[in-house]
């Protein structure tokens, strides 16, 4: 005979079981991840990674189902899913591009797998927003619409397809690596970036030892200083849920740029898609996102084209955007990257290719004022992002006003390579509108006056200042057509600073270059 005791241990178990079945079959049913690889490694990664961010969302939907609030930690991560799933879903067509000349076999399991992983995609969006939003709900269609109605052999977890091709099939990876970016850097004469001419923050590392965080920055998490070779001292960002780096200048003003050099290590066809190097501009100098910001975001991936994200938010979405863009050559090849910032208006160029011009997008110039970065999808001890000569400037607007007014203008942001009077591509800009006004008034003659840092002995700045007045002036001829007889050069070198030859920030406030209406 059972005990009070066991009758309410039944009951309980009763009631949990209800409880457990309610839940399961309010719940979508969940799709099934494949259990083979396909043997292609852009498709494998993609089926991998839609699968695991599904996941994550189904856990958080399963929670919903159960009543169970969301915090705010949770909420995080799921605009962080969706984000990343938003990202992977746009990449789908590449990824199918890639099966060309697979054998039959291998191309079919490939379709279906990545088929399966978009529908995959298609539940994560849908039900990451409605959670958001608080708008989830369930219905008899959407059980429907989302069930697994394929079989197991559909997932062709058949190993015997794979042994029963017998091609040597040379996937992404065994690909030829793509020739240097910068080996056939043609100067684009319509580039429109103009640096700001009011120097407020710069940070090469120069000062700072190999293996310490750089003096300049904070952090929440952690970073180096580190050698590259040649190419000098770098900064490398480390990924991680939250990590955020902030470099310690001052609050930004109404109009600004931001230049800074990047430079990958270990990125490849395994890197994930979700790999991307997000610059934000915030309301707050703190490691929290949580108030008014935007970001743009720069995939790192190779398997596939990923677009460049946009998004702006206060307490919601105002701008949330994908914008095609196939920049894998330029991520390899340590590109230059220019923001410029006028009022509203936000542009920013990869190397000489302007990817966003939106006039609207900076919503509230009077409280997004910081600076910060972070890196995401990074693999850990692979995976390498690493930053030099961030630049932050006041300006940008336009020359060429200032030097028919005032008759001359001064300007570091025409930049040549190290001890060089190789001009820099990012520079052409002001080259540009310095071209234009001299095409406007046929009348202006100019004198253009180089300047260096105090680096180096007296003499061999006073020949590089002169060389390189002469390399701009070169420029103009060739580039844009100027006539040689409207222009003349002069070399100043370190004779006359204009700040503090022992600070990194004054040594690129030195190297200047000058026009002079004659």
């Amino acid at each position: 005979m059972k005990t009070s005791n066991q009758y309410l241990k039944i009951g309980a178990i009763l009631i949990a079981l209800l409880f457990s079945n309610q839940f399961t079959s309010s719940q979508t049913k969940k799709i099934k991840r494949p259990k083979s690889r396909v043997g292609v490694s852009s498709v494998d990664t993609f089926v991998g990674e839609s699968f695991d961010l599904y996941d994550k969302v189904y856990k958080y939907d399963g929670y919903a189902e159960a009543g169970t609030p969301l915090d705010d930690d949770d909420i995080d991560v799921l605009e962080e899913a969706l984000t990343e799933v938003t990202a992977l879903s746009d990449s789908a067509p590449n990824i199918i591009s890639d099966l060309d000349g697979v054998g039959v076999l291998k191309q079919g399991k490939a379709t279906l797998q990545v088929n399966k992983a978009k529908k995959a995609l298609k539940y994560s969006i849908a039900t990451a927003k409605e959670l958001l939003l608080g708008q989830r709900k369930h219905d008899k269609k959407e059980d429907e619409d989302t069930s697994e109605n394929e079989s197991d052999s559909n997932d062709s977890d058949s190993e015997s397809a794979d042994s029963s091709e017998n091609e040597n099939v040379s996937d992404k990876e065994d690909e030829e690596e793509p020739s240097n970016f910068s080996d056939n850097l043609q100067i684009n004469s319509k580039f429109d970036f103009v640096p700001g001419d009011k120097l407020l923050f710069f940070d090469d590392f120069s000062q700072d030892f190999v293996g310490d965080f750089p003096s300049k920055w904070n952090t929440n998490g952690t970073g180096e200083v580190v050698q590259i070779s040649d190419n000098g001292k770098w900064f490398q960002l480390k990924s991680g849920y939250g990590v955020v780096y902030l470099p310690l200048a001052d609050a930004l003003p109404e109009d600004y740029t931001i230049e800074f050099d990047l430079l990958t290590q270990g990125i490849d066809n395994k890197t994930s898609s979700t790999a991307n190097l997000n610059t934000y501009i915030s309301d707050n100098n703190t490691f929290n996102n949580n108030g008014d910001y935007l970001f743009a975001a720069l995939p790192l991936g190779q398997y596939g084209a990923f677009n460049i994200r946009v998004a702006n938010r206060d307490k919601t979405n105002l701008i949330n955007t994908t914008l095609t863009a196939d920049i894998r050559k330029d991520v390899l090849n340590k590109p230059h990257i220019s923001i410029a910032v006028n009022k509203k208006r936000f542009r920013l160029w990869v190397n000489q290719k302007k990817y966003i011009d939106i006039p609207q997008f900076v919503y509230a110039p009077d409280k997004l004022k910081y600076l910060k970065f972070n890196v995401k999808g990074l693999k850990d001890g692979k995976d390498k992002v690493f930053i030099k000569n961030l630049k932050i400037a006041e300006g940008g607007v336009d020359l060429r006003r200032k030097l028919m007014t005032e008759g001359k203008i001064s300007t570091n942001g025409i930049l040549f390579d190290s001890g060089s009077d190789k001009i820099q591509p990012q520079s052409y800009g002001i080259i540009r509108q310095i071209s234009q006004v001299l095409m406007q008034d046929k009348n202006i003659r100019l004198n253009i006056v180089g300047h260096t840092d105090s680096d180096g002995s007296d003499e061999a700045n006073l020949k590089l200042s002169k060389e390189r007045a002469n390399a701009v002036k070169n420029a103009l001829i060739t580039i844009y057509n100027i006539s040689e007889d409207r222009l003349q050069t002069e070399g100043k070198g370190e004779a006359i600073p204009v700040a503090d030859n022992s600070t990194p920030n004054g040594k690129a406030q030195n190297r200047r270059v000058e026009f002079i209406k004659i």
